[in-house]
């Protein structure tokens, strides 16, 4: 049987619609004019949102769309910030079989999402618990460019770090070792708490074979969990950024707001001004870009 057999048209365009319309705008960051003629979200909206184009959003909701990839589905998910529940209802009325569970770790919490959306004037992004960024706000955008359009190993933080060099531009080069520590403890942890996940075990295995400082560091067997930090980010448009971390881990540690806030006046000045240049094209791009 094919997969669109399955699909149940019907019920899927009257569960997409009703959660468009019960989401306020204010929840994903757009603002609620007077205007505004619906108490939701407008399906162009939606569409922007999930990075889609208004017409398929339009033909999902009629019922006479083709039948949407798990991709597609994930970020329908995350924009119209369903709970794991009913991110798991919208496969099931796609046809398609929920992800499985470090597949389901790939899709940003609604809860986390809407505290992403209330963070206007901080950096901030969801990551998974091995350093995949998930989700970011705008502010994170413009200090360190889209981290979320990576695929295969280099979705990972820890392994664009370890096997390509231009990454260590973004810190000065005095923190890359700290840096370079916090990252392999940290995997140290996920590792222990998932023990036997192929997943973890094949990003070790791939970093041992790539690098010889992660093989160094890897045996020294530090755990640590990253919580708070300080480090400085190398950022080409407004030069150095001071930015104290803070991170806010789900009770299971799958993941994790990161939110970056200004440890002095120069940093927090150069912050503002970002925020001001941001309508402007990037002229330089980011490390890793």
């Amino acid at each position: 049987m094919r997969h669109d057999e399955s699909m149940q048209r019907d019920q899927l365009a009257d569960f997409l619609r009703r959660r468009r319309e019960a989401i306020r705008p204010a929840e994903v960051g757009l603002t609620d004019g007077p205007r505004r003629r619906t108490t939701g979200l407008r399906r162009e909206e939606v569409a922007a949102l999930a990075g889609m184009s208004t017409d398929y959003v339009v033909r999902l909701e009629q019922g006479r769309s083709s039948q949407p990839s798990t991709q597609l589905l994930g970020a329908l998910a995350r924009a119209l910030r369903l709970s794991d529940d009913e991110r798991n209802h919208l496969f099931h009325l796609a046809g398609h079989q929920p992800p499985p569970a470090d597949g389901v770790a790939r899709l940003a919490r609604a809860g986390l999402l809407r505290m992403l959306d209330l963070l206007v004037d901080s950096p901030a992004m969801v990551l998974s618990d091995l350093g995949e960024v998930l989700a970011q706000n705008r502010m994170s955008l413009l200090v360190a460019g889209d981290q979320t359009r990576f695929t295969g190993d280099r979705r990972y933080l820890i392994y664009r770090w370890f096997t390509e060099p231009p990454m260590r531009e973004v810190h000065p080069a005095g923190q890359s070792d700290h840096q370079s520590r916090q990252l392999v403890a940290d995997l140290r942890a996920v590792a222990g708490r998932r023990s036997g996940d192929p997943t973890v075990e094949g990003l070790v295995r791939k970093l041992q074979a790539a690098s010889a400082e992660f093989r160094r560091l890897w045996a020294e067997h530090e755990v640590a969990v990253r919580r708070a930090d300080r480090k400085t980010l190398m950022n080409p448009r407004v030069g150095p950024l001071t930015m104290d971390c803070e991170t806010l881990v789900t009770p299971d540690l799958g993941q994790q707001l990161l939110v970056l806030t200004p440890a002095d006046a120069e940093s927090r000045e150069r912050l503002q001004l970002l925020q001001v240049l941001g309508t402007e094209e990037f002229t330089t791009p980011l490390p890793g870009e």
